[in-house]
């Protein structure tokens, strides 16, 4: 990749915030940091710099189910019926449906800040439940679709084997998700191939939930795994009392009793633990993804961030059921939730005197990094040059200076703050709309007409 050199007014780097900073790309990597240095001949000059925002957890295909579930059922809703209706929708949705979705999806995820992906996917077979005579055919969708958008990804095939705790058999609303111990290591295998075709990719193993797998299969799955091992825990009430009625234990419990969780794990939701739980997590290393938005929109609960911070905790975000793709209102709603439940402000800033927009910046960041297998991060020599720059004009930028420019970013301006966004030194988001937004959209606008027929 041809070098390339990125001047900005002002940069968040490790040590803290830095005013005139050259970074020089090489290769799709950062090759260079110069600090306080004028802009020259040659620089792309930039407003404001701060390290791209992975994002842990995605279902792309549930990009097209955004706004379709939000008529009350004749008894109620809750998670549980909002999945009937996801596993109806599934059930029309072709390979070339998924990749569009999908590029739909990771567009929307660049243009909000976020420059890489943990794509859990468990979407494998056709509708009828047979395999596709290439198992990876779904899987190849959503690389396709990165490859297109240029957003990283780790992707994570799921293994999903059971309806319910305790082996219980699949019902016919999973059939396209089942596999074998022995199908999913082929699918894996396959994957793995299509997957060093992007610049920068990653694989991780998936085991969908406790309710999914046995004992015996997630032993199996995660004995000898060097990569991230991600899986559901703990997001709903009912999930708790079936996982107790089952074993006599809490989920996550249950979880850190039997198995090695460490810094390989990341745990989605987690939502309902036990105070004891929670600092068992928090020293375990793994990382606690949390969907805010989606969390909000399933009606699952709200996370025990204090507790798991004060705790030591690594976290990271995701956009999950991708009902609403942005990436600072995630943060803005992780921070919400604490005030909402503790009647508080700025509950999640470290100590007193620091930002809460970004410290929770800064923690995403890193714990995403930490779940999605991502070595380096930030803008330093050597790490990806996923790179989000701001909008100079933006009146919510107005005399900010500092960490204020994040709380303003956070709490204030949104998605339309950002301005450009570079993935491994490709830019693909300029002046806040992607380089591929003309063909993308008029695509997925027309495989929606023809599903929602």
């Amino acid at each position: 990749m041809a070098e390339a050199r990125l001047w900005f007014a002002s940069a968040l780097l490790p040590n803290g915030w830095a005013d005139g900073v050259r970074l020089g790309l090489s290769d799709g990597r950062i090759a260079s940091v110069d600090i306080g240095v004028a802009s020259e001949a040659g620089d792309s000059r930039h407003a404001l710099a701060l390290p791209g925002l992975p994002n842990l957890h995605s279902h792309a295909f549930q990009r097209a189910m955004a706004g379709l579930t939000e008529v009350r059922g004749p008894a109620g809703d809750s998670f549980w019926t909002w999945r009937e209706l996801m596993y109806r929708f599934v059930e029309r949705l072709t390979p070339q449906d998924v990749e569009v979705v999908a590029a739909m999806a990771f567009m929307e995820m660049l243009e909000s800040g976020f420059t890489c992906v943990g794509e859990f996917h468990y979407l494998h077979h056709d509708s009828d439940g047979r395999a596709f005579a290439n198992p990876a055919e779904m899987s190849e969708r959503i690389v396709a679709a990165a490859a297109e958008t240029g957003i990283g990804l780790t992707l994570l095939p799921v293994f999903y084997a059971h309806a319910g705790f305790g082996g219980a058999q699949p019902s016919g609303g999973q059939r396209r998700f089942i596999n074998t111990i022995d199908s999913y290591a082929n699918l894996l295998e396959t994957t793995r191939v299509s997957i060093s075709t992007l610049p920068d990719g990653r694989i991780g193993i998936a085991p969908h939930s406790l309710r999914a797998v046995t004992e015996a299969e997630l032993s199996a799955l995660t004995a000898a795994a060097a990569e991230p091992i991600h899986i559901h825990i703990a997001e709903q009430i009912w999930e708790v009392e079936d996982c107790v009625a089952w074993s006599g234990a809490r989920p996550v419990e249950w979880l850190l009793d039997r198995f090695p969780v460490d810094p390989r794990w990341c745990l989605v939701h987690a939502t309902h633990m036990t105070p004891g739980e929670t600092t068992r997590l928090a020293q375990s290393g793994a990382v606690a993804g949390l969907c805010p938005i989606t969390e909000a929109n399933l009606g699952d609960g709200v996370f025990p961030a204090e507790a798991f911070l004060t705790a030591g905790g690594a976290f990271g975000v995701g956009s999950d059921s991708n009902v609403r793709i942005d990436a600072s209102e995630e943060l803005r709603l992780l921070e919400y939730g604490q005030r909402l439940t503790r009647r508080a402000r700025n509950v999640l800033a470290s100590e007193g005197g620091r930002s809460t927009g970004a410290d929770l910046y800064r923690g995403a960041v890193a714990g995403g990094a930490q779940a999605l297998g991502r070595d380096a991060t930030g803008l330093v020599p050597g790490a990806a040059a996923d790179i989000v720059s701001l909008k100079a004009d933006h009146p919510d930028l107005c005399g900010r200076r500092g960490d204020q420019q994040i709380d303003s970013w956070v709490f204030a301006g949104g998605s339309q703050m950002v301005d450009c966004v570079w993935r491994f030194g490709r830019q693909v988001v300029a002046q806040g709309r992607h380089q591929g937004r003309d063909v993308i959209v008029p695509r997925y606008r027309a495989v929606m007409e023809r599903l929602l027929r």
